[in-house]
């Protein structure tokens, strides 16, 4: 398939999870766009791991690719799929992801009027009965709203829904080799002092089922912390080393599940991001010790 008629190439990184990719799958199956207008490229992360059962359903309903590399993160996982891509604009998505059916109708009306920009996308907690899925998917939506609260200048966005040109996706490198996490954040920098624009466009949504425990949440949160400190060493020529946001960045963020959630549970998603902001700092330390260490 040329890549003059396929318009877009949706980019999944996978580990362990073949029930939630057969469910983001099937929501491409379901998306209300011509089939040969876009490909699908799932990444398995693991070569110990078989995904052809899973995908087979879906091969004669999808144009769809499946690669497999050694484990090695999700950042790698999108760049192999990348250079399988030959589509004009390079979707990312995660497997435990479904998108809504007009996903790429609405990104099709960002490009023709921003071709060259980042387009992200909302993301919708598609389990708002898990606290902590909730309360991680709040801290996300903090984020958006300081760092997106100019929509086309917007500065951040999450790797599970965001799209670009595939070929200044390939001139900028791809994804920094993050192991963990932070490689969205790190890009979006990269990008954006390269001179290209980004752009907030609410009405691509994903819904994220990331089913989450109070210890995966810590987890979630640590990694978080990790990749803060790796994030800080691979930018330390154009951020100050070390470098905090304003106090009110703080104090809006932990007062934020207050305004923005009703009842109770208002009150225990502000102590979950008690719990986030001292898991990102112990992260930030191991990671600084780890790193002092070698």
């Amino acid at each position: 398939m040329n890549q003059a008629k396929t318009l877009f190439s949706i980019i999944v990184p996978t580990y362990n999870r073949p029930e939630q990719l057969a469910a983001c799958l099937q929501s491409f199956v379901e998306l209300e766009y011509p089939r040969d207008r876009f490909q699908v490229i799932v990444v398995n992360d693991s070569t110990e791991i078989s995904l052809e059962s899973t995908v087979f359903p879906f091969q004669n309903q999808l144009n769809l690719l499946l690669l497999t590399q050694q484990n090695s993160g999700p950042a790698i996982a999108r760049n192999t799929g990348s250079f399988a891509a030959t589509g004009k604009f390079l979707v990312f998505t995660d497997d435990d992801c479904t998108a809504a059916t007009d996903w790429l109708q609405t990104l099709e009306a960002r490009f023709a009027k921003t071709p060259d920009c980042l387009i992200g996308g909302r993301i919708i907690n598609a389990l708002p009965d898990n606290i902590y899925s909730t309360a991680s998917q709040q801290l996300i939506d903090y984020l958006y709203s300081y760092y997106n609260a100019i929509p086309d200048r917007a500065q951040f966005f999450t790797s599970n829904n965001f799209a670009l040109p595939a070929d200044l996706f390939q001139k900028i490198g791809g994804f920094g080799s993050f192991s963990f996490s932070g490689e969205d954040r790190e890009f979006c920098h990269r990008w954006l002092n390269s001179g290209y624009g980004a752009v907030y466009a609410p009405e691509v949504i994903v819904y994220h089922a990331h089913k989450l425990t109070l210890h995966k949440f810590w987890q979630q949160q640590f990694n978080y912390g990790k990749g803060a400190f790796l994030f800080q060493q691979v930018t330390s020529k154009s951020v100050a080393k070390g470098k905090l946001q304003h106090p009110s960045f703080y104090l809006n963020l932990l007062t934020y599940p207050l305004v923005h959630t009703r009842g109770i549970q208002k009150l225990l998603i502000a102590g979950l991001f008690f719990v986030s902001q001292a898991a990102i700092v112990a992260g930030l330390l191991w990671e600084k010790n780890n790193q002092a260490e070698k």
